[in-house]
C-alpha cells in the first residue's frame, strides 16, 4: 500500500485505545513512515525496489526504534500539540512506550504489506516472501478500512467526552 491512507486505519484503531501503554502519535507515524521508501522511489525515479529494505522486519524495526527515540527526545516540544489533539494520556509514558510504539507500528506496516507485493522480502537477508498471498488483498484492505472507521469513531468519542467534561466543569 504505497503511501496510502489505508495504514492509518490500524494506526488509529490500535494506537488510540492503547495510548496509556504506547505513545499513540509515535505509533501512528510509525505505521505510515515506512512508505517514505516507495514514495522516494517513485518521486525520484530511483533504480531501487519499490518495497526495499524498509519493508523488511529487520529494518522496519530499526526504523521504528529510531523513530521512537526521536519522538521521546521531542516530547517536551510536541507534548502541548499531542495533548490538544487528545493523543496522549495525562501521565507521561516512558522511553519503553515510545520504542514499542515505533517498533510495533513499523512491523504492523510490513505485516500488512507482505502478503500483497512480490518485491517485499520481509525476512531479509532471506530473499523469499513466504507470506505473499495476493488472494488476501481485498481482505487486508477491508480490515484497514473497518479499522479506520473504528479509529475515527474512537477519536470522535474522545473529542466529545473531552468537550462534555469541559462543559460540565470537570
Amino acid at each position: 500500500m504505497p503511501f496510502t491512507p489505508f495504514h492509518l486505519g490500524p494506526a488509529l484503531a490500535l494506537g488510540l485505545p492503547l495510548k496509556r501503554y504506547v505513545h499513540a502519535p509515535t505509533f501512528i507515524i510509525a505505521n505510515l513512515i515506512v512508505d517514505i521508501e516507495p514514495f522516494l522511489v517513485l518521486a525520484l525515479n530511483l533504480r531501487y525496489p519499490l518495497h526495499g529494505y524498509l519493508h523488511t522486519f529487520l529494518f522496519a524495526t530499526i526504523l521504528g526504534l529510531a523513530l521512537g527515540y526521536i519522538m521521546f527526545r521531542l516530547e517536551e516540544v510536541l507534548r502541548p500539540v499531542f495533548k490538544l489533539l487528545l493523543l496522549t494520556p495525562s501521565d507521561a509514558i516512558g522511553l519503553k512506550g515510545y520504542l514499542s510504539a515505533g517498533a510495533l507500528g513499523t512491523v504492523i506496516h510490513v505485516l500488512l504489506d507482505t502478503p500483497l507485493y512480490t518485491d517485499i522480502k520481509p525476512f531479509y537477508p532471506l530473499t523469499i516472501n513466504p507470506l505473499y498471498n495476493p488472494s488476501l488483498t481485498s481482505s487486508i484492505y477491508d480490515v484497514c478500512v473497518y479499522m479506520g472507521f473504528f479509529g475515527l469513531a474512537y477519536y470522535v468519542g474522545l473529542v466529545l467526552i473531552s468537550l462534555f467534561r469541559r462543559y460540565r466543569g470537570d
